[in-house]
């Protein structure tokens, strides 16, 4: 019926109202808080400033664990593991080392905290000496297959130990499938694999690779990762996840990426993680310091966003804070 009738406002009137017909609900159990855990970072509180990323450390294991104690305490489900070795080389031999960065966090984590998730990164940017997500060729390019044979290995080696669910972040065609036959292989059937399918070689990963020490020496990742412009390819990468045998399909970025989340959610019908990844959190941290906008409102609404998206899984450097807020 048309107006005066038919008032909108009728169900805005009041918090509880407003409370009650909300359509989007956001909690501490719907957010990831990722953590940086670096070998050689070590001193009084095993912490080491992330300049980009106000808030942000690199974390010895000790204070890894510490973070991920304050992350469950405020009713976070999981966290998501990201290593730093002492030491790269061109294989990125520290990802798949069963004694290295990620594993040992991995198992001091699970040992302190059991019920917390451990989700791991599955890459190997981090680790090797030119900063690509895998082996590279005498030619400069990405060697597609033979790096997928490596990530396969390493998503193992996080599994046995102990991580709950592996991320693979590479990019690389195929890997799905070949981590879940070794899962499988090894008799780690019922570790997920959150497939980083529709992830876009963005501008907003900025502080990320400092926070990892992950930038290309050479070139860049267009070659691997999709081009911004195309949401039809990133839909045909996620069904492909899907038929390799992924649990759950991520997208990253986020924020300028919602009718990607959206159309993911829709054609999949699986569980969708979103990455509030570096650059917008830096944005945000930036404009709540200049006195541009309230923080804590901005975040909330800009999480709500994303889960008004379609997103069953918020990544994201704000989870502690938003947690403590909601």
């Amino acid at each position: 019926m048309a107006f005066p009738a038919t008032r909108m406002r009728r169900l805005r009137s009041t918090a509880s109202v407003r409370d009650l017909v909300r359509e989007t609900r956001l909690g501490p159990h719907d957010l990831v808080l990722p953590l940086f855990v670096e070998a050689a970072v070590s001193g009084a509180n095993g912490r080491r400033a992330i300049a980009s990323m106000p808030g942000v450390d690199r974390l010895s294991i000790s204070a890894a664990v510490q973070e991920a104690g304050a992350a469950h305490a405020l009713g976070l489900p999981a966290v998501l593991l990201f290593g730093i070795p002492e030491h790269k080389d061109a294989e990125g031999s520290g990802a798949y080392d069963d004694e290295g960065i990620v594993q040992l966090a991995t198992r001091a984590i699970k040992d302190a905290h059991p019920e917390l998730l451990v989700m791991t990164d599955v890459c190997l940017c981090e680790y090797t000496d030119h900063g690509h997500c895998g082996l590279v060729r005498a030619d400069g390019a990405v060697d597609n297959d033979a790096s997928v044979e490596l990530l396969a290995r390493t998503a193992v080696s996080h599994a046995r130990a102990g991580a709950d669910i592996v991320a693979p972040s590479d990019m690389m065609d195929g890997r799905v499938g070949a981590i879940r036959a070794a899962l499988d292989e090894e008799g780690l059937v019922d570790t997920p694999i959150v497939a980083y399918s529709a992830k876009f070689a963005s501008a907003f990963y900025g502080p990320f690779r400092e926070a990892a020490g992950s930038t290309p020496a050479f070139g860049d990742r267009r070659a691997y990762q999709l081009d911004p412009a195309n949401g039809d390819e990133a839909l045909r990468e996620a069904l492909l996840d899907v038929q390799e045998g992924a649990d759950v399909i991520m997208v990253k970025p986020a924020l300028a990426y919602l009718d990607v989340i959206r159309r993911v959610k829709d054609a999949t019908r699986l569980p969708v993680a979103a990455y509030n990844v570096s650059g917008e959190y830096a944005m945000v941290k930036a404009a709540a310091a200049a006195g541009a906008l309230d923080e804590r409102t901005a975040v909330i609404e800009m999480l709500t966003s994303i889960r008004r998206a379609g997103a069953d899984i918020v990544i994201t450097y704000h989870a502690k804070d938003a947690a403590t807020w909601l």
